[in-house]
């Protein structure tokens, strides 16, 4: 994760309370079901080897993964194993090479994807993760080079090209219904994108660092974390929230259907809490969001019904990540495979 801040205008006020072709088929069937993931992290000390973390997946009926570069050792290692995977390019550098040369594209997918599919379920390439505004013209030609290589290899139709960005992109958030991109010339290009590929929105949502940055001045614990108790109107489109999580979601299909893209899907690519680090971080209030995320999302949101496909952060504690010390406590596990606290992914 990178360091976070929440958008301003996100103060919810308070109201009461193979053959290939099967392959294919099988991701895009998903579409419409539950899929609980977990992020994949690396940046710890004394991590489990990357088969052990495949076996842990699984132990846990865990049954998708996300991984922030085209980790050679994870990507062996999950070959065979029915998970399915999001597959990060890598870092800004990376991004900006696969925009600039479209052979490069191509060398990219040969050795990362090609080597490995259909044995890995590979679902979602990722072309950069939270790119900084100044940068983000570079995003649109990098998803064509690889979409474009990936139709090459007679992929495009099993494995879609998008990218993961921070919540902020996304500007007056409240209520949900008046969400629009912050930077139209830069995000709706690429929605209609996603749009003509058949790509889903890949989105970080943190209600943790709204309800950080608030100091529950006008966000209540409850809703931050998923819990009852709480319920906000939103008079634009008449729906009532009982989650930030959701309102945020909603806010975000509202940027999309201003950008002429309402049936483009979001993906929840990235969203946890930290159980140790700073204001509002516990191990309580972590299994509260995370337990409460899991058992959520095969429940859509006000605006859309149907399950959220989304990726908890993280696998593990990563005791090596730079910045506040929050971003060092969002493991479901420690290091040794042992729980932080209890969850229970569904079957």
């Amino acid at each position: 994760i990178m360091t976070r801040t929440s958008e301003p205008q996100l103060l919810y006020r308070r109201h009461g309370g193979e053959p290939r072709c099967s392959i294919s088929g099988e991701i895009r069937s998903l579409a419409s079901q539950a899929v609980h993931g977990v992020c994949y992290g690396m940046v710890g000390d004394n991590l489990p080897s990357r088969s052990d973390v495949v076996q842990l997946y699984k132990s846990r009926n865990i049954h998708a993964m996300r991984i922030y570069n085209p980790d050679q050792e994870a990507l062996a290692a999950l070959r065979g194993s029915g998970i399915f995977l999001i597959l990060d390019v890598g870092g800004l550098d990376e991004v900006q090479r696969l925009a600039r040369d479209p052979s490069y594209a191509a060398g990219w997918v040969r050795s990362n994807v090609q080597a490995y599919y259909p044995d890995v379920l590979i679902r979602y390439i990722a072309v950069g993760n939270e790119v900084p505004a100044g940068d983000t013209g570079v995003i649109l030609p990098a998803m064509q080079n690889v979409h474009n290589a990936l139709a090459s290899a007679n992929l495009s139709s099993s494995i879609k090209v998008s990218t993961a960005v921070r919540f902020d992109v996304i500007t007056n958030s409240f209520p949900p219904s008046s969400g629009v991109f912050r930077d139209p010339s830069g995000f709706v290009p690429i929605a209609r994108f996603l749009d003509r590929t058949g790509a889903p929105f890949l989105a970080n949502v943190y209600p943790y660092f709204a309800y950080k940055d608030d100091r529950g001045q006008n966000i209540r614990l409850n809703y931050a974390t998923l819990q009852p108790g709480t319920t906000v109107r939103d008079n634009g489109n008449g729906l009532n929230y009982t989650s930030l999580f959701d309102a945020m979601v909603d806010s975000i299909y509202a940027a999309l259907e201003k950008a002429g893209t309402p049936n483009v899907r979001v993906v929840v690519s990235e969203s946890g809490w930290p159980s140790a680090g700073g204001f509002g971080a516990s191990v309580d209030n972590a299994r509260s969001y995370n337990q409460g995320l899991i058992d959520h999302i095969r429940n859509g949101t006000p605006k859309r019904s149907g399950a959220i496909e989304t990726y908890i952060f993280a696998m593990f504690n990563e005791k090596k990540k730079p910045g506040d010390e929050v971003e060092r406590n969002f493991g479901l596990f420690f290091p040794n495979k042992q729980p932080v606290y209890p969850t229970t992914f569904p079957n």
